[in-house]
């Protein structure tokens, strides 16, 4: 029995260091993160907080500020019972088609204009006089132009995501090093040539900055379009709530439109990252 017992102790406190070890890593792990996390998401997560809390605790009016889990609570009921689901569909489909079309323009217009001075001098001063322009002060013109449809809605968010992407493209061609044209005439390429192995590569970059303000912008534009005229989208969904004193599926919507906005910013980074892995700063 004695010897059992002396056999036994070993294996015991064999297993008890191993939990110990185990545990100081998981702790170490959970330092770690927190250590990353905060200092980027610290102002956010306080305030969410604060949020849910002052709410809760009457600090602030809860029928003005419902508490965040209410908020998430209502934004689920009716995502699970599908009622905000061909409002998503909708929207996605505006902003996005939106968006294709000020690629499709801005992009290859912005790789022309960069490249000849003459055409950008002479552009320039309209295309400043219209991105100055507000889109919400010319929407009542593009109403009585195009009618109270989907055409005028989509026109007024892509007239506001055209320019970022325009002067992005414009600004990346005239920021290419000019000596890297230089070196490659040197050796005997062509205008082709240099503007897809050049000009093209190093001005993709700053492309993809236009595209993530525009990207923002359309999802911006969209509320604003969605308010007038409109019987379908998130834009709708939070002035239908407004007006109906829904006030958690109200901020439940903007939320959503806030995940939105992430999830296509994430995207275009994720894709900048694998098409300019070049541009990528080593560790």
């Amino acid at each position: 029995m004695a010897y059992e017992i002396n056999q036994t102790l070993p294996r015991s406190f064999g297993q008890l260091k191993n939990r110990e070890s185990n545990v100081s890593v998981l702790g170490s792990h959970v330092r770690g993160v927190l250590a990353s996390l905060l200092p980027r998401y610290g102002l956010l997560i306080s305030f969410l907080v604060l949020w849910q809390v002052s709410s809760t605790r009457g600090w602030v009016n809860p029928a003005v500020f419902p508490p965040l889990n209410v908020i998430l609570s209502a934004l689920w009921t009716n995502l699970a019972n599908g009622a905000l689901l061909d409002d998503i569909a909708i929207s996605l489909q505006r902003s996005g088609t939106a968006f294709a079309f000020a690629v499709v323009i801005g992009i290859p217009l912005g790789l022309f204009m960069g490249q000849f001075r003459l055409v950008e001098q002479a552009l320039d001063p309209i295309l400043q006089l219209f991105r100055q322009t507000s889109a919400l002060a010319l929407y009542p013109v593009f109403i009585l132009l195009l009618g109270l449809g989907e055409t005028s809605k989509i026109f007024v968010i892509f007239w506001a995501t055209l320019f970022p992407v325009l002067l992005a493209t414009i600004g990346g061609v005239k920021e290419v090093d000019q000596k890297l044209i230089e070196m490659a005439r040197t050796y005997g390429a062509g205008a082709p040539t240099i503007f897809r192995r050049v000009i093209l590569p190093a001005s993709v970059p700053a492309i993809f900055v236009g595209l993530r303000l525009s990207a923002t912008t359309a999802l911006l534009l969209l509320i604003a379009a969605e308010m007038i005229g409109a019987n379908k989208g998130i834009g709708f969904q939070v002035m239908n709530a407004q007006y109906n004193f829904q006030i958690p599926l109200m901020f439940g919507a903007i939320l959503l439109l806030a995940f939105l906005g992430l999830a296509a910013n994430a995207l275009l980074v994720l894709l900048q990252r694998r098409l300019c892995r070049w541009s990528q700063p080593s560790r």
